[in-house]
């Protein structure tokens, strides 16, 4: 069955008031079995959702890029650093690295990524579903919610649980 980004836009923005109650309230409570239910939620929800079938991460969203990912880029792509940064990076309003254009400049027509093992780490770490202090990253989750199917998922089963 094909992945159906617009209806996932759709249901997230249909709840987004619920789900940032609910992420507001999970927050303040600090579960001591989140961690575990958010974990286990991260992975039902990817054992229903394909990356590669979706990529919309990569196509709508840059993530904050560090100086080790940059040199690392910079390395599989036998490029200099400069280089690197001049063709594809830009500093934001926050004085952090991003990608200058999405998509991703490395994001194939296939969904698969060019730079797949030199990734930054926070496309590495995305959707951030399976860290331990789940609690501290609920409105980030949040946020994701709008992008990622797989986090509206994590929040659906969240909410019937909590």
């Amino acid at each position: 069955m094909k992945l159906d980004l617009e209806r996932y836009k759709e249901l997230a923005d249909n709840k987004a008031k619920e789900n940032k109650a609910f992420v507001t309230r999970l927050r303040k409570k600090k579960p001591k079995t989140l961690d575990n239910s958010a974990y286990n939620a991260h992975v039902e929800a990817f054992e229903k959702i394909d990356c590669l079938e979706c990529a919309n991460c990569c196509k709508s969203i840059s993530p904050i890029v560090i100086d080790r990912d940059i040199d690392r880029i910079a390395k599989h792509l036998k490029m200099k650093r400069p280089d690197v940064i001049d063709q594809y990076f830009e500093i934001d309003e926050d004085q952090d690295y991003v990608f200058k254009e999405t998509p991703c400049p490395f994001l194939m027509p296939d969904n698969y990524c060019i730079i797949y093992e030199a990734r930054p780490r926070a496309c590495r770490e995305y959707p951030h579903t399976d860290r331990k202090r789940f609690y501290q990253i609920l409105n980030l989750t949040h946020r994701n919610s709008f992008v990622c199917p797989a986090v509206y998922e994590v929040l659906e089963s969240l909410k019937k649980e909590y």
